[in-house]
């Protein structure tokens, strides 16, 4: 199985025109995704590598039956595609754009709490269930079907990891970027517990990183019994100076919270096995699954 999307997965893409949008597009749909629909407003009627574009989300989810979208919005606007897509009833929105302004993401993120729509990112690569679809930016050929759950704060350790699940022949179930602003969508502790209650998932990957609290609070779900499952874990930034932003906007070291220090004690307490470099990581899930 996977989590979140599947084949089953209706995408419609918000800003399918623009350079990126259109280029990714391209990409998940030579992969297999179910590209059902495109978001431009003042562009209805107009298609795009034959796929229909649409004013409104509602109206991707009225005609094409879009049950996903992901958004390749301009960051000033982007917050409010995110709200369109939840007001439109989406059940999972990616949003890949960067930069969005933090206020505006903290109207999105209230705006979401009322809703079902689950938000992955933003500032993330997006989602990929291998053989099944491809919902963002993440280059498929490194994927691979298999029994190893992915959720990461950054893209580029993704890959990494990703590359060595596959060379081993262990694969990904669904692989999950969740985002490295400060205010991202789904933690953590909103995803583990998917893994968990995920039959073909047989072990998880949580990379991490300095910052925020997401690693401690999924240190403590694992310690409270409520993930079984093998863990494997990798934090980034152990040499970063306090008070510096190191790549992501929420990988900061902020009044002495955030230490990727305290990270890793929180999750090997919690019986997590923590990698010391990123380059352990598939062989550490294959010892830690007997194979």
């Amino acid at each position: 199985m996977s989590i979140l999307v599947d084949e089953n997965t209706k995408l419609a893409v918000q800003g399918i025109t623009g350079g990126e949008g259109s280029f990714h597009t391209r990409h998940m749909i030579e992969y297999g995704t179910k590209v059902v629909a495109g978001v431009v407003p003042g562009k209805k009627g107009q298609e795009f590598e034959g796929v229909p574009i649409y004013n409104t989300v509602a109206e991707a989810v009225e005609h094409e039956g879009a049950n996903a979208s992901v958004v390749f919005v301009p960051a000033p606007f982007a917050a409010d595609a995110v709200m369109e897509a939840a007001q439109a009833g989406v059940e999972v929105v990616v949003c890949i754009t960067e930069g969005i302004p933090t206020k505006n993401m903290i109207n999105a993120y209230e705006y979401l709490r009322h809703r079902k729509t689950r938000l992955i990112g933003p500032n993330c690569p997006g989602i990929i269930s291998p053989g099944k679809t491809k919902v963002g930016i993440m280059p498929a050929a490194i994927h691979q079907k298999g029994s190893v759950g992915v959720i990461s704060r950054s893209g580029t350790l993704t890959y990494e990891a990703v590359d060595q699940l596959t060379r081993l022949g262990l694969g990904q179930t669904t692989c999950i970027g969740i985002g490295g602003d400060p205010i991202v969508g789904s933690q953590f502790v909103d995803l583990l517990p998917l893994f968990e209650d995920d039959p073909e998932t047989e072990a998880v990957v949580l990379i991490g990183e300095i910052g925020g609290s997401a690693e401690e609070q999924a240190a403590e779900l694992v310690k409270d019994g409520k993930v079984k499952k093998p863990v494997v874990a990798f934090v980034a930034g152990k040499t970063a100076p306090p008070g510096r932003r190191m790549g992501h906007a929420g990988a900061i070291i902020a009044g002495g919270k955030g230490t990727a220090t305290e990270k890793i004690a929180a999750l090997k307490d919690a019986g997590v096995q923590v990698c010391d470099s990123p380059a352990v990581i598939g062989q550490t899930v294959a010892q830690a699954l007997g194979k």
